[in-house]
């Protein structure tokens, strides 16, 4: 139980769905001639009614607060006993007390509501203006009994909500478990694809040395690439664990090279698509060198995917205003207006035709890297001015 004001109103609900509530109100102004019961959700600061039987037109309802400090419930809450009076107005203890006197009542009970674990719901309450006979042992434990009840029942609804949640979590997990398969085989397509064209080139090359050592080199460093991938993919699943993708910050003071590499690597993969690199000097940034690798890898395998087969794909980066920019853009079929909101969510793809590659990671994984940064993406799209991709990374996060 909390006491913030959507633990309060949680709380409220979670008593209106207790059926025996009304009756238990009910039997108690009938057993003791009160006007007014209510079950209440008591703070250090509000006095809130849960469920309410209003006979004499109180003007309270479920939802309805009180200033704690103009009710006896504080004074209960406090002592962790109830309060029970036959007629304020002659009463040794409360006859001066503020609260008959701002709501002009005579008889009043408030019981506490403790659930088992020693916390403090509430209390279970009746008023009337006029005096009642409530001191009575029977009608006291009449009350405490209700209230026990009351207690036993919201704690059995929160085990319910507690199982309920377990059981999202589980499912939750299940999704990461087929994230993270879903991962690996979408980032490490790119890598396998230019590994198993250096070999078909290796087949018809093998007889010129300076050939076979440069795409030697090409192979050895795609397989350290979906190396690096590999350890990013579990780096997410603990991430989407834990709330985000980790990253390694630190100095790269050649990004330009860094992400040259990509572009070598995806036009290996796709030799036959035109792919147009505008990649500045760059002062040195603070990030996580293989990340950003992978966010440029994705921006532009998306491109490629997704703009015309006949058509250009640029990315451009540089420093501006503190901060590298990376700028991948894409002629073809524009995303819908209604989309580009979900465009980075898990497994979102625009189509669901067979014909469709890809499981809808990549941009995802893409806005995860960014934010991990500090900086921003952004997307914009249309049949006139194709699509684009804005990363935004701080130098120094």
């Amino acid at each position: 139980m909390g006491d913030t004001a959507e633990e309060i109103a949680r709380d409220v609900a979670a008593v209106g769905r207790i059926d025996a509530v009304p009756t238990l109100l009910k039997v108690l102004c009938d057993m003791t001639g009160m006007g007014f019961a209510a079950v209440a959700r008591v703070t250090d600061g509000t006095w809130t009614a849960c469920a309410v039987q209003d006979n004499i037109a109180f003007g309270l309802k479920p939802g309805g607060q009180l200033d704690v400090g103009t009710t006896l419930c504080r004074e209960s809450r406090a002592a962790r006993r109830p309060i029970v009076i036959d007629q304020a107005s002659l009463d040794p203890e409360y006859c001066g007390h503020h609260t008959p006197r701002i709501y002009a009542i005579e008889s009043y009970v408030s019981v506490p509501i403790i659930l088992k674990n020693d916390e403090y719901f509430g209390n279970l309450c009746a008023i009337d203006p006029k005096p009642a006979k409530v001191k009575d042992a029977r009608i006291v434990s009449m009350f405490s009994h209700f209230a026990d009840l009351i207690a036993r029942h919201l704690e059995s609804e929160q085990s319910r909500d507690d199982a309920h949640a377990a059981l999202l979590d589980a499912r939750q997990a299940g999704e990461l478990r087929d994230q993270f398969i879903a991962v690996l085989g979408h980032d490490l397509r790119t890598p396998l694809a230019a590994v198993a064209q250096y070999g078909y080139l290796l087949e018809h090359q093998a007889r010129d040395p300076a050939a076979v050592l440069t795409i030697s080199t090409r192979i050895k460093a795609n397989v350290q690439r979906m190396s690096a991938l590999i350890d990013a993919t579990l780096d997410l699943a603990r991430g989407r664990l834990g709330g985000g993708i980790g990253v390694r910050l630190e100095s790269i003071p050649d990004i330009d090279v860094a992400l040259a590499a990509v572009v070598t690597e995806l036009r290996d993969a796709q030799p036959e698509r035109v792919i147009e690199s505008t990649i500045g000097d760059c002062d040195p940034v603070v990030g996580d060198r293989g990340r950003i690798q992978q966010l440029a890898s994705n921006l532009l395998g998306n491109a490629l995917t997704h703009g015309s087969p006949e058509g250009t794909v640029t990315i451009a980066a540089g420093c501006e205003g503190g901060h590298l920019v990376l700028d991948v853009w894409n002629d073809g079929a524009p995303i819908p207006a209604d989309s580009l909101e979900l465009i980075f969510k898990p497994f979102w793809r625009a189509s669901a035709s067979a014909d469709r590659q890809g499981l809808g990671l990549g941009l995802h994984i893409c806005k995860e890297i960014v934010e991990a940064h500090g900086g921003t993406l952004t997307v914009t799209s249309s049949a006139r001015a194709g699509t684009r991709f804005v990363a935004r990374l701080p130098l120094a996060p």
